[in-house]
């Protein structure tokens, strides 16, 4: 089964960065999950939904645009073409910067704001962007 990130590729589009959810930021549901262990085994759907969160998320960049794919059964995608998109945030909690995990806020045309929370390293992430809209940028004043 491939992933959803190779099945929405167009042609000639090619993935150049791929990110993973942080398990730090999935820390407060396996907490929770402990503490509600003792209360007939609820806390094990917790532990359950942050595996499924970790497992089903994928984060990539292509040479085209940005996609992100949340969820296993409801399913949440996100596709914005790196010459729509105007800006990257990057939002880090002191344990975020600690342990290298954070938030980026995508800002596109029209002011679309797209989340993508809780993922490993985002000031490469956010680097990766900034080349890759470059060189988008670039590609379309040549064409």
């Amino acid at each position: 089964m491939s992933s959803y990130v190779e099945s929405v590729l167009s042609s000639g589009e090619e993935v150049v960065y791929k990110a993973k959810v942080s398990f730090w930021s999935m820390l407060p549901l396996f907490i929770l999950g402990l503490l509600l262990l003792g209360c007939v085994g609820i806390g094990v759907f917790f532990w359950i939904a942050a595996i499924m969160r970790y497992a089903t998320t994928e984060l990539a960049i292509t040479n085209k645009k940005i996609i992100a794919k949340f969820g296993f059964i409801r399913r949440y995608t996100i596709e914005l073409l790196l010459h729509k998109a105007e800006g990257v945030q990057v939002s880090q909690s002191v344990f975020g910067r600690m342990l290298n995990y954070g938030s980026i806020l995508v800002s596109g045309g029209g002011n679309t704001q797209t989340p993508i929370p809780g993922i490993v390293d985002p000031i490469a992430f956010k680097r990766k962007f900034s080349e890759m809209q470059e060189q988008a940028e670039k590609k379309k004043y040549k064409e």
